[in-house]
């Protein structure tokens, strides 16, 4: 019976499809990876408000996926999550139940949702693993969107023992790459460094870093990401969700990352650390085995080709890049 469903012609849903992970798995389906039985949707916030249970039913009627790649979400750096809590845990509640019950509602086959490592326990041993998710509280900053993301993987194993669903979710750790949001005050680390290099370069001022350079993080680049997901849609069968991401040996410090930013784009200037400023997790290392056990051959891009490419990418498209 599966094996006649997977012959049919894939219509691939993906929700968040202009944001970070959505352009990259676009230009990925575009540039080889795509299948001639499959057919790609990508949608974004202006086509449905996935907060509005009435819009997304719409919207999947409209489309009528086979399969979902769920992105959408309110996401935001360390600094936003601190002071919107409620906000992340209420928007995101509310994606998520409405996008994998129109799923189950329309038929779909299979969806893989995107959780985060910030769901992880902030007290826990390392590195965390896939089975690591609900056994203790998240870090106090980001509590609202980690608990959000948990609920993902609570719905999915629901959905399957009540109805047998394959829906289930994957864990990147910090993503970057072309298409990110680079505001400095809201977005993520590493794009938020190179907005400052940017600017920093043009003003010949200093480069100001917030916090002391000390956590460490494993970065995967969204286009490595993005051939991942792609695979999990196709290939991973289980329920259970699955971390990619670089091996623990590819953890890097919020200075290393800093200095790879300062070489690619050649600044010359002061690096200075505002200690005042709050560092997060100072770490969060996950295990990247179950993956290696799936796929021991796959090759992610070494992290500095992957910055000096997005550097690049933001230099050549600052004026319509988000920011």
């Amino acid at each position: 019976m599966t094996e006649a469903l997977e012959a049919k012609p894939k219509r691939i849903l993906v929700t968040g499809g202009t944001g970070l992970v959505g352009r990259a798995i676009q230009e990925v389906v575009a540039n080889g990876e795509g299948r001639p039985d499959e057919e790609w949707v990508f949608v974004s916030s202006r086509d449905a408000d996935l907060t509005n249970a009435v819009e997304t039913k719409a919207l999947f009627e409209k489309h009528k996926p086979t399969h979902v790649i769920h992105l959408a979400a309110m996401v935001g750096g360390l600094f936003k999550n601190i002071r919107c809590n409620l906000d992340f845990w209420r928007r995101n509640i509310h994606i998520n139940d409405n996008v994998l019950h129109s799923a189950y509602e329309c038929g779909v086959l299979k969806v893989v949702s995107c959780l985060s490592t910030c769901i992880f326990p902030d007290k826990t041993t390392y590195p965390i693993d896939e089975t690591m998710i609900h056994n203790g509280p998240p870090h106090s900053s980001n509590f609202g969107y980690s608990y959000a993301k948990r609920m993902i993987d609570v719905q999915n194993r629901g959905y399957f023992e009540q109805y047998g669903c394959r829906f289930t979710a994957v864990i990147p750790t910090n993503v970057f790459g072309p298409h990110d949001n680079f505001n400095i005050e809201d977005g993520h680390v590493l794009p938020g460094l190179i907005h400052k290099v940017y600017l920093a370069k043009q003003d010949g001022s200093a480069l100001t870093v917030w916090g002391t350079g000390k956590p460490r993080r494993q970065f995967i680049y969204s286009l490595d990401l993005a051939r991942l997901f792609i695979w999990v849609l196709r290939e991973y069968e289980e329920v259970e969700p699955i971390i990619l991401s670089v091996g623990e040996e590819e953890e890097v410090s919020i200075r290393e990352a800093a200095e790879a930013i300062v070489e690619a784009m050649d600044f010359k200037g002061e690096l200075v650390f505002d200690t005042t400023k709050a560092d997060g997790q100072f770490k969060k290392t996950a295990s990247n085995a179950k993956l290696r056990h799936y796929l021991p051959n796959f090759q992610f891009t070494p992290f500095r080709q992957a910055v000096k490419e997005t550097c690049a990418w933001f230099s050549t498209n600052y004026a319509s890049a988000r920011k």
